[in-house]
């Protein structure tokens, strides 16, 4: 694993009565190939830098947060480019699990 440098962050906060179940999902599936830590409550997530062939300046992080009615996401990024990519990832597998609410509202705070 690199070090990761973090430099651009973005959060959302997802309306939803599901979060820690989703929250829970999300870290079980990535937890086959990446790094992953996690409770009913929270969880986190790393990307190492060279995940699937990319070639980021350093890993990023997705910090997860299941509240009342919400499902707060944070991801800790090296560059732009690894910030859109990994928002894009969010969203798809929170959908993917969520199909019942699908879409969820996700809007994305930059710098947050």
């Amino acid at each position: 694993m690199t070090t990761t440098t973090i430099t651009v962050t973005s959060t959302a906060v997802v309306p939803t009565a599901h979060g820690s179940r989703y929250l829970q999902q999300l870290c079980k599936h990535w937890s086959h190939n990446l790094t992953v830590e996690f409770s009913r409550e929270q969880g986190s997530v790393i990307f190492p830098h060279d995940a699937r062939g990319a070639d980021w300046p350093g890993d990023a992080r997705l910090l997860l947060d299941a509240g009342d009615g919400t499902l707060t996401c944070r991801i800790e990024a090296s560059s732009d480019g690894q910030l859109e990519a990994l928002k894009g990832a969010v969203v798809r597998h929170l959908d993917r699990f969520a199909f019942r609410e699908a879409p969820l509202h996700v809007d994305w705070r930059d710098g947050v």
